[in-house]
């Protein structure tokens, strides 16, 4: 909750620091107005930690530059022609923008660029009121045309124009505004989340690489699911990921209190939990939470009535990495992620049968084998996907993992896990049966690995007498 305070003495100590100082006398000696803009003013006023600083002024592109480069470290222009100069000052990375006054074709979501002369003006286009707010320097002097700090009291997002409007200028607003309710822990607005549903369609002219942005910075929010449900509530998870809403449909015949969608919901909840538990202060774990809200997608497609009543899912890992893959791809997923999440998703299945019967050494170090780098994103998610209301069930299958677990560390102890090898190499193996490359070498060197998988070290001695009676087998 906001404290208006708290929040004006945390403007006034941001006002002070040495960079905008700097800045701001610079500027006002050459004439020219500066505020800083949007995020690290709402930040501020609530007290969250502000990361990059954003400055908007009346001056042009060449004029900021002039102000700039005799105090800056470094300058970029990338942004010149959108108006937005960068540069670093005092140790700090900081943006400077020429007032905006853009236009739409309602076409495309790219603007005319157009340069405005107001702050007020400039605020007025922005996403969110809470966004539309600007600390002018110095003074400093709050300006805040649209309601703003109404806004951050009720914890509410609200567009600053019609949201028709707002959403029919850029409809990755709409993406926006559920990003921002995670991460803010606010409500939408209602008319707002109605103008959302009505225009989710529209979403279809914002590029794959812009909505797949946005859906990762919302599953980096430490509260994902809040957005989620904006987004399948509204319509607009169907335009780009509809694989989440059709798990409504579907009933999990492992929770029957709940159906696949909040069982995937309460996953992805879990898995961060554990994320922060096990790695705390590390990064969010995009590819994570990624598989552990898709991984049972292979639920619908797969569903089956069984006789008497009861419902299957036979297979729907492996559909479902299927599924995950075309998706992901689509959104233009970099190759490393997508491979990530489609082996957690097929192998998310793989530990239940540990919890029904203790597993040979060897089916450990296959688990181990199979799960490769994703071992410890695998450990989460198989722990996450527990959410039977049951606690002796829930409590069996907690120690049923803390056991693989331990035999996971005991058995990479004794026997570098991580760099398993057969005890012969393909060149030794071509030297003790004296034939060249080829299959028969591949296959040789598969057999010698499942020796050192299901029983541990034998030493080369007998793995190549081991070789040669499999070699002589085949004639």
């Amino acid at each position: 909750m906001l404290n208006m305070a708290e929040g004006v003495a945390r403007l006034g100590t941001l006002a002070e620091t040495p960079v905008v100082r700097t800045l701001a006398q610079a500027f006002a000696d050459a004439g020219f107005e500066l505020a800083i803009v949007g995020g690290p003013v709402r930040d501020a006023l609530l007290g969250r930690a502000i990361n990059d600083l954003d400055f908007t002024t009346n001056a042009r592109p060449d004029d900021i530059l002039g102000v700039v480069k005799p105090l800056a470290s470094a300058t970029w222009d990338i942004g010149r022609a959108f108006g937005t100069i960068g540069a670093k000052v005092h140790g700090e990375q900081v943006e400077i923008t020429t007032y905006r006054a853009d236009s739409y074709d309602g076409v495309t979501r790219k603007p005319t660029v157009e340069f405005g002369d107001t702050l007020e003006g400039d605020l007025a286009r922005r996403d969110f009121t809470v966004g539309a707010m600007a600390l002018r320097v110095p003074g400093p002097t709050l300006v805040d045309p649209t309601g703003g700090v109404e806004d951050l009291i009720a914890e509410v997002l609200r567009t600053p124009a019609d949201p028709a409007v707002s959403f029919g200028d850029d409809p990755l607003r709409m993406l926006r505004a559920a990003r921002f309710a995670s991460q803010l822990g606010f409500d939408v607005d209602p008319a707002t989340l109605a103008a959302m549903t009505e225009l989710h369609a529209s979403l279809g002219i914002v590029s794959a690489e812009r909505v797949q942005g946005e859906l990762v910075k919302l599953l980096q929010t430490d509260d994902p699911v809040r957005g989620i449900r904006i987004l399948v509530e509204t319509g607009l998870m169907d335009e780009f990921l509809p694989e989440v809403p059709s798990l409504r449909l579907e009933v999990d015949e492992h929770h029957h209190h709940k159906d696949v969608y909040e069982h995937s919901l309460t996953v992805l909840r879990q898995a961060i939990e554990l994320e922060h538990e096990r790695h705390p202060g590390a990064a969010p774990d995009v590819p994570l939470r990624l598989a552990a809200l898709l991984h049972d997608i292979g639920k619908p497609a797969t569903r089956k009535l069984e006789p008497g009543g009861g419902v299957s899912f036979h297979h729907h890992d492996v559909k479902g990495a299927r599924m995950a893959r075309k998706r992901l791809q689509a959104l233009r997923f970099d190759a490393d992620t997508t491979s990530s999440v489609c082996q957690l998703i097929e192998q998310h299945l793989r530990f239940f049968g540990y919890s029904e019967g203790a597993w040979t050494d060897s089916a450990v170090r296959r688990y181990v084998r199979d799960a490769g780098d994703e071992l410890e994103r695998l450990h989460i998610l198989t722990r996450a996907d527990v959410t039977t209301r049951n606690r002796r069930k829930a409590a069996r299958l907690a120690n049923a993992y803390d056991d693989i677990e331990h035999r996971i560390a005991e058995l990479a102890a004794q026997e570098e896990l991580d760099a398993m090898r057969p005890e012969l190499d393909g060149n030794q193996i071509q030297q003790i049966l004296g034939i060249g490359p080829g299959r028969e070498i591949g296959e040789a060197y598969r057999f010698l690995l499942d020796i050192r998988l299901d029983e541990g070290r034998i030493g080369a001695d007998a793995a190549e007498q081991r070789l040669r009676e499999w070699w002589a087998a085949r004639g």
